[in-house]
């Protein structure tokens, strides 16, 4: 570990150049990233260092809710060093590497299943606990590790990353465990229907709420933010990625513990497992990225013994709880709701409200006293004490406990009218606790290697959007470049901003029709079918004279940045805590057709990589440094990709517009401009796999042209159910500015006449 550097101590962007392969080649068997400085502001490092000191609670929630921050993903980066930098003496480490060196996935997995067998054994009586409360206790406190399960997989795929084939397996499994693009089929919501089946309800992971209501440990919040910042660096700690998937699954804990059956069992992760290792042996990082995810599969062997004792401990402190110790749980539940409605109530010598208005309360001494309170005394008639008569229906207490409270509260007031003793008091209990602290200490002390502290405004800053390489290469590795963000976040508004202009004068477009008009589904569908004959189907005629292949290939040249980051658009649209809509599960099977659905030679990816070389374009990819100096496509189109990965970054805030400019582009795979680069590439012997894929896939009767419109319909919709017509509207100005932004770059000519113009030249 290693401070912050600054630029002034010698460090530069460039430092880590010769780490970067001159060229890219299929197949890519890339097993990491390459390495280098990570930029950041001091505010962004400020922030961050914020976030993890604070409650591990409100880590996970941050982590959770923010996907659009610098400050966010340098904490995930002090999440992982805390919990990836070995506390092992030099000697284990040493024999940890040794291991590595010669490990395979066979004597990996030997090692994680003899680890499942330890745990499923503390699991088994767990699972069939007697006690309803007990088992209900054990599956809440389990919850937040369940329902994050594989976020991990999340973003894995996005520019920087693809077309990997260890990213495309990887995706093929995150295609699985998603449902197959229906959430409700995917393992987050079979494991919600299980903990629904057991009588455990929790709002989603995204609510404010949602810990609290597990009864969230400290140190589950802190296992579940090592998961969630995992989520949030993918792409730079790929081995890790690796690791954390193959343990996670064969261990397979929640289904252990659910008593289900998995979507990816050990048998489904190990081949993944060997792929991984088998590439390593090839790559010139492989021995560091071996060690790195051999590591990362034992510290999740590590994390979920330690998350199973913790269940256990817990498990047994529900069991030894006297009824007066349940009862003052409840009293402290609801104690900060009690309030000003008991004013007239006196418990013992002090109003009920002293007890539970001063922010002091001592749970255990209010039921001493409310032993022998009047309120418990049984009835003369024999009946109910007035107590319990208060919480039945009728009562002015009635509805404040819930079933499984109102029985507890009933045995115990019946025990004390019996004359039944006390039982122990309240201790809160310590499960987890040690290694809460533990990590807590560890996260305190994290300091990431390799950080370079800039000034976003300085000239070659973050912020410095005039180097369009430089801008690209930072908005591609954006795990690495956070203070990029703000930057792009201006860039994506402006552009969005400046993409209204056609609202007025889009009509005039060749292949578009940005032109505004107000949203109903029926207007909608007939604008884009009018798109589809009108500009991009009925103008087709054949070429008579074909272009020189010199022609052909620079024209190819000015599509090939755009295509290089196909889908990138939608690669964070639907993550953990963000698949509540119709429109995510339809965005996220457009993306995952995009990437081949985890079969690499289907990836469109990868099918332009193939194109590109058919036409001696032997380009670095876009990931590495070298990509900065490559002579074969236009500097002056940046732009168009530029702004799709400003986008891109935003899902949560930009999400309207990532669903406009998704018709424009899906739309823009159809017709006479792509037939035509068909009848071109093939006359001169070039590879058309790429323009017949997308002008297959892309059709208009079924495929991503007619599903980008029907995604549309389904998120308005949701919207007017919600909200109303008026919100349908705002969202739909939304929308199509989304829409138009994809136009702008399209309809160069059109831009450029609209702005030259005066405004009697533009009376159409």
């Amino acid at each position: 570990m290693s401070a912050p550097i600054t630029p002034d101590e010698g460090t530069s962007l460039d430092m880590a150049r010769s780490s970067y392969a001159p060229a890219f080649a299929l197949p890519d068997l890339t097993t990491s990233l390459p390495a280098g400085p990570v930029e950041a502001s001091a505010a962004g490092l400020d922030e961050a260092a914020r976030i993890t000191a604070a409650p591990p609670a409100d880590l996970f929630r941050r982590l959770v809710g923010d996907q659009e921050s610098e400050a966010v993903l340098l904490a995930a980066r002090r999440v992982l060093t805390a919990f990836l930098t070995s506390d092992a003496p030099d000697e284990e480490a040493a024999d940890a590497d040794a291991d590595a060196d010669s490990a395979d996935a066979d004597s990996v997995a030997a090692e994680v299943l003899a680890a499942r067998d330890g745990i499923a054994a503390l699991l088994a009586p767990l699972r069939t606990h007697p006690d309803p409360e007990v088992r209900g206790a054990v599956l809440r406190q389990r919850a937040p590790l369940a329902l994050t399960g594989g976020c991990w997989l999340d973003t894995l795929s996005q520019a920087a990353t693809q077309p990997a084939e260890i990213v495309g397996r990887l995706f093929g499994h995150h295609w699985r465990l998603q449902g197959e693009g229906t959430a409700e089929a995917g393992l987050p919501a079979r494991r919600r229907r299980a903990l629904v089946a057991q009588g455990v309800f929790l709002p989603g992971v995204e609510a404010a709420a949602f810990l609290d209501d597990a009864g969230a440990l400290p140190l589950t919040a802190l296992h579940g933010a090592f998961r969630l910042a995992l989520s949030r660096l993918p792409a730079s700690f790929l081995p890790e990625v690796v690791g954390v998937h193959y343990a996670a699954h064969a261990l397979g804990i929640d289904e252990l513990l659910l008593g289900s059956e998995p979507l990816l069992a050990e048998s489904d992760v190990r081949p993944l497992l060997a792929a991984y290792l088998s590439h390593t042996r090839q790559s010139p990082t492989g021995p560091e990225d071996r060690r790195r995810a051999l590591a990362a599969v034992r510290l999740l062997v590590r994390l979920e013994r330690e998350h199973t004792a913790a269940l256990a401990e817990l498990a047994a402190w529900h069991d030894g709880l006297s009824l007066d110790a349940k009862v003052a749980r409840i009293v402290e539940r609801h104690a900060p709701h009690a309030g000003r409605q008991h004013r007239a109530v006196r418990l013992g010598t002090r109003k009920l409200t002293d007890w539970l208005d001063d922010g002091q309360l001592d749970a255990a001494a209010f039921v001493r006293e409310f032993r022998t309170a009047r309120q418990l005394r049984p009835a003369r008639d024999g009946g109910p004490c007035r107590f319990l008569k208060s919480i039945k229906f009728g009562g002015p207490m009635f509805g404040i406990f819930d079933e499984r409270e109102a029985a507890v509260l009933a045995d115990w007031a019946r025990s004390v009218a019996a004359g039944e003793p006390a039982g122990a008091g309240l201790v809160p209990t310590t499960a987890g606790q040690d290694a809460a602290r533990a990590w807590s200490g560890r996260l305190a002390a994290a300091e990431p290697a390799g950080l370079l502290v800039r000034d976003p405004d300085e000239p070659g800053g973050p912020a410095d959007t005039r180097d369009h390489r430089r801008f690209f290469h930072r908005l591609v590795n954006f795990e690495r470049h956070p203070g990029v963000l703000p930057a792009a976040r201006a860039r994506a508004e402006a552009g969005l901003a400046e993409a209204e202009l056609l609202f007025e004068h889009g009509a005039a477009g060749l292949l578009t029709d940005a032109s505004w008009f107000p949203y109903t589904p029926e207007a909608l569908l007939e604008r884009v079918e009018r798109i589809y004959w009108d500009k991009l189907v009925d103008p087709y005629e054949p070429l008579t004279e074909i272009p020189s292949r010199d022609e052909v290939v620079f024209e190819q040249s000015t599509y090939a940045l755009g295509s290089l980051i196909d889908g990138a658009w939608a690669h964070r649209v639907g993550n953990l805590g963000r698949r509540g809509r119709r429109s995510d599960d339809m965005l996220f099977s457009i993306y995952a057709d995009e990437m081949g659905r985890g079969d690499t030679a289907k990836n469109h990816i990868t099918i332009i990589h193939k194109v590109l070389a058919s036409m001696d374009m032997d380009l670095p990819h876009i990931r590495q440094e070298a990509f900065l100096h490559q002579g074969d496509l236009p500097d002056h189109l940046y732009g168009f990709s530029i702004h799709q990965l400003c986008l891109s970054l935003f899902p949560d805030s930009l999400y309207n517009e990532i669903l406009g400019y998704n018709l424009g582009i899906e739309m823009f795979g159809l017709g006479a401009m792509r037939l035509h680069e068909i009848q071109k590439l093939r006359r001169h012997g070039l590879d058309v796999s790429y323009e017949e894929a997308h002008l297959s896939i892309d059709n208009f009767s079924a495929g991503h042209a007619r599903q980008s419109a029907d995604i549309v319909v389904a998120y308005l919709d949701d919207v007017r159910h919600l909200s109303g017509e008026e919100a349908v509207q705002r969202e739909w100005r939304r929308i199509w500015r989304g829409y138009a932004s994809f136009a702008f770059f399209i309809e160069h000519a059109l831009v450029k006449k609209v702005r030259a113009a005066t405004p009697a030249d533009l009376v159409i």
